[in-house]
Formats: C-alpha cells, structure tokens, sequence
C-alpha cells in the first residue's frame, strides 16, 4: 500500500474526495470503515464547477467536524484542484470510493484510470456500500429536504435540523 515514510514505520494515508452536500448516513458508513483500515483518512470537500452547493465550503466543512468529531484518525479538508494533484501534496497514495450500484462501479473505475494516469502513484480502494445505504445520495437528501421530508433515515442525526433549516432559508428567500 503507498504510504509515507516515518520515523521508521510506514503510515497508510488516505483520501475520501467528495461535494459532502451534506454527507450522508452513507458517506460516514464508508468513512468510519475507511478510518480502521488506514492509519489517517482525509476527507476532502471536493469543488466542482458543474455542481450547484446548497452548503458553501465552509459550511460542508464545518458539517464533517461535527458529524466526524469522534473520529480522532480523520483530518477534514478541501480543494478546489484535481484530486490526483491534491493526493500527491499530500503523500498520499490511496483514494478512497464509496460504491451503491453497478453504475457507480463503472464511473468509478474510469476515473481510478484517469487518477492513475495523473498520478501513477495512486491506487483506489473501493468500498461496496452497507445495503441499508446503497438508496441515499446528496441529491436524493436535498429534495427530499425541499418538501419537507424526514432526514433522520439519511444524514447523521447531528446535522438533521441544520440541513432542513439551511431549506427553510432557501424557501423563504425565493431559490
């Protein structure tokens, strides 16, 4: 496993990219089993131009510390960049996905070659989803929110109210 060399023992870092708008019940599953097989994951707010946020940077940051505040091996961070780029400033060689269905695996493994191709250090270890997560995404979350529905299925408990108070603000300004 690519790892950095430290004080005379290998330390196995690491990344976990996504938007996290919000994270999920899902993304922490992966991220809890994530954490006992590394000695450090990063969980990395990614940016993508294409994307529209509900949750700023920031606020998708802060939302990971609260949720991932037990978990003292996780270290939250973000980029705007490539994450090929991203991993390699941060000596790690491992990237970190969450699988739900076969579609996923087949998008996933085209960007694992390209990843590779930027990076020929870094390998990507696939996580397959709990069962009981493999329904849940980001977007099916958000417009669930938008009517009103009942998140605590979906997003860690933590940040329940914080999500459906973030769409309450939307409604009442108009978005």
């Amino acid at each position: 496993m690519p790892s950095v060399e430290r004080t005379g023992f290998r330390m196995s870092i690491a990344v976990y990219p996504g938007s996290f708008d919000p994270i999920t019940l899902g993304h922490l599953n992966i991220i809890k089993r994530a954490s006992k097989v590394f000695d450090r994951v990063i969980v990395c707010v990614m940016v993508n131009s294409t994307k529209h946020y509900l949750f700023p940077i920031e606020e998708r940051m802060e939302l990971l510390r609260t949720v991932l505040v037990d978990l003292p091996n996780v270290e939250i961070d973000h980029s705007e960049g490539l994450v090929a780029a991203y991993c390699e400033r941060r000596n790690s060689g491992v990237l970190v996905k969450g699988l739900r269905a076969i579609s996923d695996y087949e998008a996933e493994v085209q960007m694992a070659i390209i990843n590779r191709k930027l990076n020929p250090n870094l390998d990507t270890v696939f996580f397959p989803a709990n069962e009981k997560y493999t329904y849940i995404s980001s977007s099916t979350v958000k417009e669930m929110a938008r009517y009103g529905a009942d998140l605590t299925e979906f997003l860690p408990r933590e940040i329940v109210e914080i999500v459906m108070e973030k769409y309450r603000g939307v409604k009442a300004h108009g978005n």
